[in-house]
């Protein structure tokens, strides 16, 4: 059975989401649907990039991934579809395949060819669907449009490491759903500062000392009792080895997470530093 993937900023209280899939079982009536997530915030790319890097590798060859964000049609925002590793990519030509793929140049790309009502805002979305669907059909790539040897390039925001190597300073790029901020810093970076001391993890006035690998070492690292840990902030490593703030077994309905106790938010800078002397907690 063929797989398509769906990834869009459409939310789930709205009937678009059901009308793409509607769409792609009036095509294919026994293909595999999956969605990544609906939940982007609008137009964000750095946060649909994050989403897709870390996830698209571990579908079967010949997934189909449709990422219905920013997609809208233009003359500056053409529709494409990549093939890269054996999969494949519809999408706009707004750079965030730059972003998932960290060698584009590698790919196969198409713009793909628009027919019908350009004025009709939800044709763009239409035309993805269309051009997956024809993917999963076995149809050439060349049927759906002409080949091109360039694409939007966006480059991701990275951290940056002080002139004497002491300090890191990144942002959060990713706020997930218990509310844990995921940063751009990543652990091989952090492996870079030089120097002797304590490394400190700082946001605002907010200090961590010791960067963890799991949520639970808390605990069993930390010297306190399971039950104990519940609402402490940690820092640690998350599953891509990136940075993350987080606290423990949060939830953002209830008790709250990171981003709303911390006051969190998308972009906001943090720093990691060997310091000399300090009185962190």
């Amino acid at each position: 059975m063929s797989t398509i993937t769906l990834t869009s900023d459409f939310g789930l209280k709205d009937y678009h989401v059901a009308s793409l899939k509607g769409s792609i079982l009036s095509e294919i009536n026994n293909t595999n649907i999956i969605d990544i997530s609906h939940q982007i915030s609008p137009f964000n790319l750095t946060e649909t990039a994050y989403i897709l890097r870390n996830s698209y590798h571990k579908f079967p060859k010949k997934t189909v991934h449709v990422i219905a964000v920013d997609s809208e049609y233009s003359d500056d925002n053409k529709l494409i579809v990549a093939k890269y590793n054996n999969q494949y990519f519809v999408c706009a030509d707004n750079g965030v395949l730059t972003m998932i793929i960290d060698d584009v140049e590698n790919a196969e790309i198409y713009a793909i060819n628009i027919t019908g009502n350009l004025w009709d805002n939800f044709n763009s979305t239409s035309t993805l669907i269309s051009s997956a669907c024809h993917i999963l059909k076995g149809k050439k790539l060349s049927t759906i449009g002409r080949k091109i040897s360039t694409i939007k390039k966006l480059s991701p925001l990275n951290p940056i490491i002080s002139k004497d190597g002491r300090k890191i300073t990144g942002n959060i790029i990713y706020i997930d759903n218990y509310g844990n901020a995921i940063s751009n810093i990543s652990r091989d970076f952090i492996n870079n500062i030089k120097g002797e001391g304590n490394m400190v993890v700082t946001f605002r006035n907010h200090f961590w000392n010791k960067i963890f690998n799991q949520y639970n070492e808390i605990a069993y690292k930390g010297g306190i009792k399971m039950n104990d840990c519940d609402g402490k902030k940690l820092a640690l490593f998350n599953s891509e080895d990136l940075l993350e703030i987080a606290i423990y077994r949060s939830n953002l309905d209830t008790v709250g997470g990171a981003s709303t106790l911390l006051g969190i938010r998308y972009l906001d800078t943090l720093t990691v530093e060997i310091q000399n002397n300090t009185d962190t907690k």
